[in-house]
């Protein structure tokens, strides 16, 4: 059975409006907590090489983590992958095609993943 609507999601004054607590999304409490209004909830990850020579990273976009955790969670997947890594502006960089392994690795942690980029 589908979730209960909670209210308005959108509104021509205020923009976009968090379904949780009702507050526009620049003011949201629940995104800070690790909500999932940003991503819509969904884990995007996928492959890179503007910019980089023709070398290709993996990239995992939408995580609803803080800073440390995010950290971790790419300390994590590099190691599990056995390459490098970063992480950028909220975005964790693996160096190489790992988007299966990826791919899986999250799913059992329980986020919805969804591939990006061909």
């Amino acid at each position: 059975m589908a979730a209960a609507f909670k209210g308005i999601v959108y509104s021509t004054g205020q923009g976009r409006i968090c379904p949780e607590c009702g507050r526009p999304a620049g003011q949201c409490e629940c995104g800070k907590k690790g909500g999932v209004l940003e991503s819509g909830g969904i884990v995007r990850i996928g492959r890179e090489t503007k910019g980089r020579k023709g070398k290709g990273v993996t990239t995992v976009r939408g995580v609803p983590l803080d800073p440390e955790a995010l950290a971790s969670l790419a300390r994590e997947l590099k190691k599990r992958c056995g390459a490098g890594g970063t992480v950028k502006q909220g975005v964790i960089e693996i160096q190489g095609d790992h988007r299966e392994t990826l791919e899986l690795e999250l799913r059992g942690r329980g986020y919805i993943t969804k591939r990006t980029g061909g």
